[in-house]
């Protein structure tokens, strides 16, 4: 990878989970839903920090890398951008509301696993004001702009001023997929240096885009397929497929952000220049601590700590490369 900023755009959110001792079922009156009004005494509140673009940011930081975060937020942004800017994540870009709060998952879950659940957009529908090019004159040129889920207008908007910029754009709608038409999902691929995506969201692109994957692959200049507990495989048109196992030892226990920190780990590892398979190590092993916490930007580890986990799932030689730059 050319030596560049990594510019990593998408949205930005905070998560309030909350946990209902009893069943939802008990307090529904069937034949009295058009008249709902019902309120829940619940037993906890957990408020994270999320959205898939610091998320990312966070993990390339713990790797001792500064992301720029781009993206939108409310007036109420204060305090979890300290927490990144802690974490070595470059702020200065962000766009802040003057009117709108920022992005939040209010979520209310039962002891059935049922759920209430509601997203407030907000100052993510701003992401779209949002230009590159002084982002770009501020940090240097980009090494690459991850555009990931976000406002839709805005991650048009982003993809169409790297290609006339001709920055190296790297394609990871995820969420946004199975909200998005064909051609916005075309639009956001072609073209782009490296297509991210979960198998599931895969055949999904192939499906809506009615391209085949021969076809994506002729229009990307690789793609990364995360497959769960099975690792990861990379694919490209003339690239002999790469296939990476995950992370050894991992005790699961909740798998939200675990592909925006095997993200992380992947551009550190390109960043690094490791080459792919090795930069794939590196991401599962970031993703590994991620699906053994709860939260997405709960984990911490040492250095020697990292290294280690490379060296216990992918060999002594695969930890010294890692450690010459941590």
């Amino acid at each position: 990878m050319t030596s560049g900023s990594l510019l990593i755009a998408g949205s930005i959110a905070t998560d309030h989970l909350m946990t209902f001792g009893g069943k939802f079922e008990d307090s529904l009156v069937v034949e009295q839903l058009d008249k709902l009004s019902v309120s829940f005494l619940v037993n906890d509140l957990e408020i994270r920090r999320g959205g898939v673009a610091p998320n990312m940011c966070f993990g390339l930081g713990r790797l001792g890398l500064r992301p720029v975060l781009v993206g939108s937020a409310g007036e109420d942004f204060g305090d979890y951008r300290s927490w990144l800017e802690r974490h070595h994540v470059d702020c200065d870009s962000v766009h802040i509301s003057e009117t709108l709060h920022t992005a939040r998952f209010v979520c209310t879950t039962d002891s059935t696993m049922a759920q209430f659940a509601s997203f407030y957009p907000g100052a993510m529908s701003e992401a779209r004001q949002i230009e590159l090019a002084p982002i770009a004159e501020r940090v240097g040129a980009p090494a690459y702009v991850l555009i990931g889920a976000d406002d839709p207008d805005a991650m048009r908007r982003h993809t169409h001023e790297c290609r006339q910029r001709d920055y190296p754009f790297i394609s990871d709608c995820s969420q946004q997929l199975a909200f998005s038409g064909g051609e916005l999902i075309r639009d956001l691929i072609d073209g782009a240096a490296i297509l991210f995506s979960n198998e599931y969201e895969s055949h999904m692109i192939e499906q809506k885009t009615g391209w085949s994957a021969d076809e994506i692959l002729s229009r990307v200049g690789f793609q990364v397929t995360t497959l769960g507990a099975q690792g990861v495989r990379i694919t490209g048109e003339k690239l002999e497929t790469i296939e990476v196992a995950a992370a050894k030892n991992v005790t699961a226990i909740e798998p939200t952000g675990v592909g925006d920190a095997f993200r992380s780990g992947f551009l550190a590892g390109m960043a690094w220049d490791l080459g792919l398979e090795r930069a794939a190590q590196v991401g599962c092993v970031l993703a590994a601590y991620v699906v053994e916490t709860v939260g997405t930007q709960e984990y911490s580890f040492t250095h020697e700590q990292f290294v280690a986990r490379v060296e216990e799932s992918y060999g002594s030689e695969a930890a010294d490369e890692v450690a010459a730059h941590l």
